[in-house]
């Protein structure tokens, strides 16, 4: 098996394991605490979304440099644990701001800007301070992930993400359950548990370095050197993030937090697809650059090709699935008719934006790996600019649903406008190749089977027969994306010719 599809099949493996713990916890959160509780949930999830800028681009840069540094004859090891050394320090430097700086805003965020009518204040201040130090620790092993997957040590990175996870979501419930079932003991338990956990990955990280004879060192030449970078990464970062996070920014503050606490619900079953972008983009973004260092355009194409074409035929079956079958979904989830009613159409809107999204991983990767982010920057710019007023509009006239519409429009318009321009400067002529083969022809096959899967639904069906249903069709879709996608068309001719 060969080291991009070995890390592709870890990555899945960890992130599927993660999607199985939302499934399986979120309702038990929301049995625990209630929906308004979960709103603030909810609100933790955007903060950490929201501090994610104060990464400065720095885990991206650690990530690059350790594949471009191991693909490289001539580096020292030396020098790739003065790369780490340099870069950490000034990451938990930032962790310390965090906190500092939610611990100020505590009271602010409580009395102003959240809308809380059954939680009371003191418990939504005391909530708030603590995510502050969830945040600060969770952002470190983020990290340190970071520089496993620069590395390619990926199978060695899920198996400690699926431990760490476990542990952090398995004992939150058991805390729920057994200690105390309040938001309070929720978040010290999280906060604990990222302190845990970002010990668990640098360490990790350190061991998997080669060694070197002389200590890793603070250098600020290097961080001079590497800052650009980096400060082009954040620029991107911090774009995306308020793209991808103001339309719950905006809610946070105009709805009541339990209208919220809905969107919420919906918008994690649909930003659930990124557990499978992730390992694609994860297993993709360090080999594409280790091939332009090493002047393998042929080889680059080749395997850009085969991303876009296993991000499509992965990400629209279940897209198109949790769009068509959005209520039974909910109503299975959660076991509540009336979260399903209200957050159907939020999900059908969500998911559909986030597939779209999805499209644009592995041309941003093939960015990455040129080192070329002029145009991710503008595009996300321009995004930012027209999307605060047009969400606050949106939102005003006709609520959630209107700042769901604006996601599906954002990436429509961003798939649009970028793609052509990513191929014709590092792929020219491959457009046309990414239209049909990569896309068109699996999603069409793929939308063919699990539309005709919802049409065709059986009435009254138990939770147990909707499960069912809505599994075959979304694995039928999978299926018959699959039969029209080159890559896994070869591979199945492959292994029914031995």
């Amino acid at each position: 098996m060969s080291p991009v599809r070995r890390n592709i099949v870890a990555n899945a493996i960890g992130s599927g394991w993660t999607a199985l713990l939302l499934l399986s916890f979120v309702p038990l959160y929301i049995h625990f605490m209630g929906v308004e509780s979960y709103g603030l949930v909810g609100f933790f999830v955007t903060l950490q979304v929201l501090f994610s800028v104060f990464d400065l681009g720095l885990t991206g840069t650690l990530s690059r440099e350790l594949a471009r540094l191991s693909a490289s004859v001539e580096t020292s090891a030396t020098e790739m644990r003065n790369v780490v050394r340099t870069l950490e320090a000034v990451y938990w430097a930032l962790a310390g701001f965090i906190v500092t700086a939610l611990f100020l805003a505590a009271d602010w965020i409580a009395t102003v800007w959240l809308n809380a009518n059954e939680v009371p204040l003191e418990i939504v201040r005391m909530s708030v301070m603590l995510m502050g130090v969830a945040i600060a620790f969770r952002m470190p092993y983020g990290f340190y992930a970071g520089g496993l997957i620069g590395l390619q040590r990926q199978v060695l990175l899920n198996g400690l993400r699926i431990g760490v996870e476990t542990f952090r979501n398995g004992g939150g419930v058991l805390v729920l359950w057994l200690v105390a079932p309040t938001i309070t003991a929720f978040f010290i338990w999280h906060a604990l548990a990222s302190m845990i956990g970002a010990v668990l990955f640098r360490l990790v990280l350190w061991r998997s370095l080669p060694s070197a004879e002389t200590p890793a060192r603070f250098a600020p030449a290097l961080f001079r050197q590497l800052w650009r970078y980096g400060a082009g990464l954040s620029g991107i970062g911090i774009l995306a993030m308020l793209v991808v996070e103001l339309d719950k920014i905006i809610l946070s503050k105009m709805l009541p937090l339990k209208e919220f606490g809905y969107y919420m619900l919906a918008s994690t079953l649909a930003l659930g697809i990124n557990l499978i972008i992730v390992p694609i983009f994860s297993a993709m973004q360090p080999r594409l650059t280790q091939l332009v260092a090493s002047g393998d355009y042929a080889g680059l194409r080749r395997l850009y090709h085969k991303g876009c074409q296993l991000m499509t035929v992965l990400v629209m079956p279940v897209a198109l699935g949790l769009c068509f079958f959005s209520e039974p979904v909910l109503h299975i989830w959660t076991r509540d008719a009336t979260i399903a009613q209200f957050a159907a159409p939020l999900l059908s809107l969500l998911s559909i934006g986030t597939a779209l999204n999805a499209l644009m991983n592995v041309p941003y990767a093939l960015q990455l790996a040129h080192g070329w982010i002029k145009l991710a920057l503008i595009s996300t710019a321009v995004a930012v600019v027209v999307l605060v007023p047009a969400l606050i509009w949106m939102i005003r006239h006709y609520g959630a649903i209107g700042a769901a519409s604006i996601w599906v429009m954002l990436n429509l318009g961003t798939v649009l406008f970028s793609l052509p321009i990513i191929h014709a400067k590092f792929l020219r002529g491959e457009f046309r190749h990414w239209l049909l083969a990569d896309f068109a022809w699996p999603t069409l096959a793929v939308l063919a089977v699990v539309g005709l899967g919802c049409i065709f639904m059986p009435v009254g069906m138990g939770m147990a027969g909707q499960a069912a249903w809505i599994t075959a069709s979304v694995l039928g879709g999978l299926l018959g994306g699959a039969l029209l996608t080159p890559v896994t068309q070869t591979l199945f001719l492959r292994k029914t010719a031995a």
